[in-house]
């Protein structure tokens, strides 16, 4: 799915912009506190909602290389159909959980969005920008999933030796 690819690819681009303005801000925020008496009130949480973006967003990316955690211990025993079985039933499994957690991430953003939640801390920024993050995320992921369960896998021939 090219289309596929090329969110993921917008993604990760932005993914990784977010975690070098994290960095900055942060850096900010420390070189800020030692320096000046000034309240570093915003700069953490403004770090995090960065931060979860980066974290959600990435993932769909980072199962497009089967860069999840895996039993790689498991693939390198298991003969090849066994392997193609057991990574479906993976699949599956990851699946069911991602659309579930996909499934009320947008019902925490559509609460939040209705409800006009915020944050607790001084700054007080809107609970649905973290929302969206996860919701958009976790759904990117869960189609991913979708994709490359359903995808046909090209196994190499049984050596005969």
């Amino acid at each position: 799915m090219k289309l596929l690819d090329l969110i993921h690819r917008a993604v990760v681009v932005l993914a990784a912009i977010a975690l070098v303005v994290a960095s900055a801000v942060l850096t900010y925020s420390v070189l800020l506190r030692y320096f000046t008496p000034e309240p570093t009130d915003w700069q953490e949480e403004f770090a995090v909602f960065l931060l979860i973006g980066v974290a959600f967003g990435a993932s769909g990316w980072v199962h497009t290389q089967r860069g999840h955690i895996g039993i790689e211990a498991l693939k390198a025993v298991l003969p090849p159909r066994v392997e193609r079985w057991r990574q479906f039933i993976v699949d599956m499994l990851s699946l069911l959980f991602c659309a579930f957690f996909s499934w009320k991430s947008w019902t925490l953003l559509h609460e939040a969005w209705v409800g006009g939640y915020t944050s607790e801390s001084a700054w007080a920024p809107p609970l649905w920008i973290p929302y969206s993050a996860m919701s958009i995320g976790m759904t990117l992921l869960t189609i991913q999933i979708l994709v490359q369960a359903f995808r046909p896998t090209v196994v190499p021939p049984v050596s005969p030796h």
